[in-house]
């Protein structure tokens, strides 16, 4: 491991003088931690110094490291992207004198300005390898350049946490259900999964019956379990296969799954009650976007979620007017992701649109030492998308059996207060809007009404979600009298 040691030290050096990572040194700490967990079981206790592991660092450690990398950031910006060498020049801004309190003003960077014209931020002095599209779900797909480099340290990074965080191991099966034509994660996940030892299969956006027959299927390879154990996938695309799945009477036994892990969407409680009904396996739920890969956010055993330091500086705004969201508050996440992890396409204070909830006071779990936030409340739209969040609305509608999933629903202005328009499987329904005003009533949501539909052409337009992104497939789903279920 004495090769291993010396990888540990250049790539700290790396980061600490804020020059080019070997992506050979964190591949080879990716590869030795799986050598580890095969001639050991499990890691070391030393695994917590590991990249990417958040362990706590001392304040004023901190503060100089992140000082270094706000600068280093802003210094390859403006020098080498026409977006920020304009905005440098015309602020007469010195990215060597910016500190953590001086960073406001560096202008914030809108969605809007990385679709309109992502060359002008794409740096000079790198080597474009890989485009990477958004979804596009929230607007036209934002395009992210990627070097071989910074591809190479992602898949190294998500190695290292498949291991740790998800504790994948050669004897499981991953299930990647995105979107084929998302490349970064697709590439991100199949070779992170397949350095381990696992097996990777590639699911796509199927038909939820497809899908799941695909899960149910025994895979009858040695040394692999018995069916697929890990399943990736977005929160609607979760919902539909619940839909199918409880429609269907499919049991939790019919599938062999222990993992199931959602992105790209703000999953509901009653969505992940559901999903471990339905499908036998606890759901997690993590932060990530394209754009700013590899900074993120992890889940705590408290529920919130908690952000890296190590890969990019994160503050949470108001969405209109910039200003920094006090404690209790709502705004949309601003980050920057730090060279020497990024070289290709770079942003400073990037407004990613996701809204979270800042908490209100100090947190006492386990990642205090991190920044925390609230789970992924929904999208910025403007001021109704803060009063009624995607995530509150979820957690109202996807309880009801009969609101069939993924959750259709239109929030419309009204004189008197937003109306919740939503989707239903038949009307009348009895109770069913009584309850629904209840919940959204104990949830705090400021509704003038909630309007009730049985035909999607008598509502007003719902906005698309990912479950939308459906691939066609030539194969077709076996009846359901041609199954194969397991025993009770």
């Amino acid at each position: 491991m004495f090769g291993t040691a010396l990888s540990q030290l250049r790539y700290g050096a790396a980061i600490l003088r804020n020059r080019p990572i070997r992506p050979y040194d964190l591949e080879r700490i990716a590869r030795d931690l799986v050598a580890t967990i095969a001639e050991f079981g499990e890691p070391g206790a030393d695994s917590a110094l590991l990249p990417g592991r958040a362990g706590a660092v001392d304040p004023a450690v901190r503060r100089t490291v992140t000082e270094r990398s706000l600068r280093a950031t802003a210094r390859a910006a403006a020098r080498h992207t026409a977006y920020y060498r304009r905005t440098f020049d015309r602020l007469g801004l010195d990215p060597g004198t910016l500190t953590p309190e001086t960073w406001d003003r560096v202008p914030v960077t809108p969605k809007a300005a990385l679709r309109g014209l992502p060359a002008a931020f794409v740096s000079a002095v790198s080597a474009p390898a890989l485009m990477a599209l958004t979804t596009g779900t929230s607007g036209n797909p934002t395009t992210v350049w990627y070097s071989r480099a910074e591809v190479e340290i992602a898949v190294a990074m998500s190695t290292v946490s498949a291991v740790l965080g998800l504790g994948l191991r050669p004897h499981h099966t991953l299930a990647y259900a995105g979107c084929s034509r998302a490349t970064l994660p697709l590439l991100n996940v199949e070779e992170s999964v397949t350095r381990i030892g696992a097996s990777f299969v590639q699911l796509g956006t199927v038909e939820p019956a497809v899908a799941l027959d695909r899960l149910a299927a025994p895979l009858g390879l040695r040394g692999k379990a018995p069916q697929i154990t890990h399943l990736t996938l977005s929160a609607s695309y979760l919902a539909a296969l619940v839909e199918e799945a409880e429609r269907g009477d499919w049991r939790p036994s019919d599938f062999g799954l222990g993992y199931i892990g959602v992105g790209g969407e703000p999953l509901s409680e009653p969505l992940r009650e559901r999903a471990a009904a339905a499908l036998g396996a606890d759901t997690s739920t993590s932060y990530m976007m394209t754009e700013t890969v590899p900074s993120g956010g992890t889940p705590c055993t408290e529920g919130h979620l908690h952000h890296t330091t190590e890969f990019g500086h994160l503050e949470v705004l108001d969405p209109v007017t910039h200003a920094p969201t006090p404690p209790g508050g709502v705004g949309v996440i601003v980050q920057t992701p730090y060279v020497p992890y990024r070289d290709c396409t770079l942003l400073l204070r990037y407004a990613t649109g996701d809204l979270v909830r800042l908490p209100g006071g100090e947190a006492g779990c386990e990642m205090a030492h991190l920044p925390a936030t609230s789970q992924i409340l929904g999208r910025w739209s403007g001021p109704l998308s803060v009063a009624v969040p995607t995530r509150s609305v979820l957690n109202v509608l996807e309880a009801e059996p009969d609101i069939p999933l993924p959750a259709r629903y239109a929030l419309v202005e009204a004189p008197s207060g937003p109306r919740l328009h939503v989707l239903v499987r038949r009307l009348p329904a009895a109770g069913l809007l009584g309850r629904l005003e209840e919940r959204a009533t104990s949830s705090g949501l400021a509704l003038d009404a909630i309007v009730l539909h049985d035909e999607p052409s008598s509502m007003p337009p719902t906005g698309p979600v990912r479950a939308d992104l459906r691939e066609h497939t030539f194969e077709s789903a076996r009846p359901a009298a041609a199954r194969i279920v397991s025993p009770a």
